[in-house]
């Protein structure tokens, strides 16, 4: 008997903010219907901001209340945390499994050590390298499917392409003194984005090493799309490494199954951007039906006044793919 197995997707665009508007319930009433329009058997999210209790406790009323009343409530819940058992004070990522969760894992910097690295246009000029850190950690979580089969989950949010501040280079939040300050800026996001793709990448190695055949999906808001380095890198394409041994450890995007002229989960200044994604392992692939992308609403909230408060809606579109396991 074959059964179908969905796997989503979805940046929230920080829910919830209670300092800015829209309301929590004026955005619940556009984003839980998107939700149960997804039918997820696994829900991966991104920017899940946490509330506090009456003793100052974070907690994730606010996702709480977004999936009361859907099946959603009912799944188990994983989801980001620091070394010191916290929830994150922004964009935590979490994972809602109908399945069994076997095991968890909060990961950053565990296969790739921090770079070092000098601010060349800094004022005061530095003089000492210091260490360069995600801002996000990954979200691993292994799931029992029955039958003896396990669903390898990584959920990821990379590092956006907003350049990373520069002491002594801005005028203000939005205004650089000097294009060398602003360029240095883009590249440390550059590289933190990268780096922690190449952390999904060893990650996504490190399953292959202990499992021969892993059912993997790496789903998320990676910032990037299919061509460009962070996807290509967690791909590990057979064209980029020029080793056909590594054939079985190749990883693909689900959405390449989708037409190109619908391919896309962002819209920014009017062009479409494919910069969420659900990609897989080969072993998974085989039980590969069909990918949605639900884009047919998709705000553009780049202009010029396109606040939050006219698109309480996420500006990212939910993605999800579809299985049958036999």
């Amino acid at each position: 008997m074959e059964t179908p197995l969905r796997i989503a997707t979805f940046n929230l665009e920080n829910l919830d903010d209670p300092k800015k508007p829209p309301s929590l319930a004026t955005r619940i009433g556009v984003l839980r219907p998107q939700l149960l329009r997804l039918r997820a058997d696994v829900l991966c999210l991104q920017e899940v901001n946490p509330q506090k209790d009456e003793n100052g406790k974070l907690n994730l009323k606010a996702l709480g209340s977004l999936i009361a009343g859907t099946p959603y409530a009912a799944f188990n819940i994983v989801a980001t945390k620091t070394p010191d058992g916290d929830y994150y004070d922004l964009q935590n990522l979490v994972i809602l499994s109908r399945f069994p969760i076997i095991s968890q894992e909060c990961i950053i910097n565990k296969f790739v050590d921090k770079p070092l690295y000098r601010e060349l246009t800094s004022n005061p000029p530095e003089t000492k390298a210091k260490e360069i850190t995600w801002k996000r950690p990954l979200l691993y979580a292994v799931l029992d499917l029955g039958n003896n089969r396990k669903l390898h989950v990584i959920t990821a949010h990379l590092k956006s392409k907003i350049p990373t501040d520069i002491k002594g280079q801005k005028k203000s939040d939005y205004v650089w003194k000097t294009a060398s300050g602003w360029a240095e800026g883009y590249f440390i996001s550059s590289m933190q984005r990268v780096g922690q793709a190449l952390e999904i990448r060893r990650l996504i190695d490190d399953i292959f090493d202990k499992n021969e055949t892993p059912a993997i999906a790496v789903c998320g808001d990676f910032n990037s799309d299919n061509n460009d380095v962070p996807v290509n890198a967690i791909r590990g394409r057979i064209e980029e490494t020029e080793n056909p041994d590594l054939r079985g450890r190749v990883m693909l995007p689900c959405e390449f199954s989708i037409p190109e002229q619908s391919r896309f989960s962002l819209l920014h200044l009017g062009e479409k951007q494919m910069i969420d994604h659900i990609i897989v392992s080969r072993p998974l692939l085989a039980y590969y039906r069909s990918t949605w992308i639900h884009n047919e609403e998709l705000p553009d909230e780049s202009g010029v006044g396109r606040t939050d408060v006219l698109y309480p809606e996420s500006d990212h579109a939910p993605i999800v793919a579809e299985f049958v396991m036999d």
